[in-house]
């Protein structure tokens, strides 16, 4: 994706964030708008991997409930379940347990704390 001129739409940020996921990791949407500095913009995330040109290791990034987000069986769903079964990620049902592979590791939120009763 290239980035014009005045435009500070954080594509470059989002893709350096993704660049920093280690193999055999993952990372959602909303973690990598995190650590772009562009909180709740997990659907930014998406539109600048679906866009970009550059290479960067995309596939290291899953929604926030461990799945996959293209449709089941597809062949781009296919594709990326291989290539994260290939650095050592398990997928459990579908899914990946962001509790053990999940980038940066994540830590638990005050309000997880308040609420979880």
């Amino acid at each position: 994706m290239t980035k014009k001129r005045g435009d500070d739409s954080g594509a470059e940020r989002i893709l350096a964030a993704v660049r920093r996921i280690p193999r055999g990791r993952v990372s959602t949407y909303g973690m990598i708008a995190d650590l772009a500095g562009l909180p709740r913009r997990a659907r930014l995330v998406g539109a600048v991997l679906r866009q970009t040109t550059a290479r960067v290791p995309w596939h290291r990034v899953i929604n926030a409930s461990g799945r996959i987000s293209f449709p089941a069986g597809s062949d781009a769903w296919r594709r990326q379940r291989e290539r994260l079964e290939a650095e050592g990620v398990v997928f459990v049902r579908g899914r990946v347990d962001l509790k053990h592979y999940a980038w940066p590791a994540r830590t638990v939120q005050l309000d997880e704390l308040l609420w979880k009763m």
